[in-house]
């Protein structure tokens, strides 16, 4: 990111609101002050994300859309996980919004690309047939949390098979955009291409964040279970969608939560397909998660360490007994409340599956290490006498179904791709199999 006119230093992690952090934290990357964004961070990010990390992720974007030019207005948006700050920075071929999380104590903890404009529109994967399919406006659910999709529907009379999107966590939009890269609208597209039905929605926590961020009773049902379920009972009422065949897709948090779905709308799924489905209690993935990033930097430093201790035992007290409604949100992990955490842990995502009888499918690339491919050991052994049971690897694939090589990396989510050609056709064939 090659600057075209110096700012002025920013606050310092721990200075000023969100909107300002996320703005100094983006500001110091722009104008190259690696050493600066750096001090801006949080332990375990800066152990994970350090200077030279920051030099390269900023390199990229300036690789990706070319020179950098100004910034827009900031938006601050609490979320249960802390507060993002949408920052939109235009460079030289796109407006790009970069999303800052920015933690109570005023210290970056994470940030990612969101929203892309570019100025000229990516193609297409080679297997989408844009002649072949036509979208249109939908809502999900009724006020006041209703939410905006698309429905992607393939030419002809139908009936068409049909599928509901569900993401994974946080807040994201109907595509589930990651800088260029929007996975849901590959799916959305190949799909529909191949003759089956589409409906993707944006998540509940991407438009009432805010709303949702004060509510210190929060669950998965109000962040995706109830959506999921109205967008399930909306697809199998629209027209030329045969409501016998109408499957849940979901994708990391989406797919921990399919079998639970399921279970409560056993007769209106033909169907479940759990694309890089963890195993895990989900405080126990994030702790391994964060694990990864701290072991790509070597030998955490003694803050690092200390975070990392910190986020075991917020993960454990998560998974324990000792959780109660009256424990602290500040004990937990990402500073969700106690009844997130408490529902969750009455939920064993394989144990559900197991009772279940409806077909399902899973996808696991050996390249995830947000739920990494040991992960599928425990559907393989819990659901080996299934016989309705798919189970496909990917080699080459990464969290974001996108194939790449070498070690993963949070970088690579950045950069343009499509989702993998074989998956796409896998899960075609499987969803027209029944």
């Amino acid at each position: 990111m090659t600057r075209r006119s110096t700012p002025s230093a920013g606050p310092t992690a721990g200075s000023g609101d969100p909107a300002s952090i996320g703005t100094a934290f983006v500001e110091a990357l722009a104008r190259g002050d690696w050493a600066g964004a750096q001090v801006m961070e949080d332990p375990v990010m800066a152990a994970a994300v350090p200077a030279s990390k920051l030099q390269q992720l900023a390199q990229l974007l300036a690789a990706q859309y070319g020179a950098y030019q100004s910034i827009g207005s900031v938006t601050a948006t609490p979320q249960a996980f802390g507060t993002i700050a949408a920052v939109p920075v235009t460079f030289a071929n796109a407006t790009v919004t970069l999303n800052v999380s920015v933690n109570s104590a005023g210290q970056v903890g994470g940030f990612h690309v969101g929203t892309v404009a570019p100025v000229s529109p990516a193609a297409p994967a080679t297997y989408v047939m844009p002649g072949s399919f036509t979208e249109s406006a939908v809502t999900v659910g009724l006020a006041p949390w209703e939410l905006l999709g698309t429905l992607t529907m393939p030419n002809g009379a139908g009936p068409f098979p049909a599928v509901v999107l569900v993401q994974g966590s946080g807040p994201h939009d109907r595509d589930e955009t990651f800088g260029l890269n929007t996975p849901f609208r590959d799916l959305a597209w190949g799909l529909a291409s191949a003759g089956i039905a589409v409906l993707r929605y944006d998540k509940r926590t991407f438009v009432h964040g805010a709303q949702m961020a004060a509510d210190t009773s929060i669950t998965v049902r109000q962040e995706t279970t109830d959506d999921a379920i109205a967008a399930i009972a909306l697809l199998r009422m629209t027209p030329r969608v045969d409501p016998v065949q109408v499957f849940l897709v979901g994708h990391s948090l989406g797919a921990y939560l399919a079998p639970r779905i399921a279970a409560e709308v056993p007769s209106e799924l033909a169907g479940i397909a759990m694309l890089e489905a963890p195993t895990l209690s989900i405080p126990q993935l994030m702790l391994l998660q964060v694990q990864y990033l701290a072991s790509l930097q070597g030998n955490p430093s003694p803050s690092a360490q200390d975070q990392l201790a910190a986020l075991q035992a917020a993960a454990a007290l998560a998974d324990s007994p000792d959780l109660s409604p009256s424990t602290p949100a500040s004990q937990l992990p990402g500073n969700v409340p106690a009844s997130y955490w408490l529902d969750l842990r009455t939920y064993d995502p394989v144990t559900v599956a197991a009772s279940l009888t409806l077909p399902m499918f899973f996808s696991q690339g050996g390249r995830d290490y947000q739920v990494p491919p040991s992960e599928l050991q425990g559907w393989e052994q819990a659901l080996a006498s299934h016989a309705n049971v798919t189970f496909r690897t990917y080699s080459a694939m990464d969290h974001l179904l996108l194939n790449g090589s070498g070690p993963a990396t949070p970088a690579e989510y950045s950069v343009p791709g499509h989702v993998d050609s074989q998956l796409v056709a896998d899960l075609a064939a499987w969803l027209r199999s029944y």
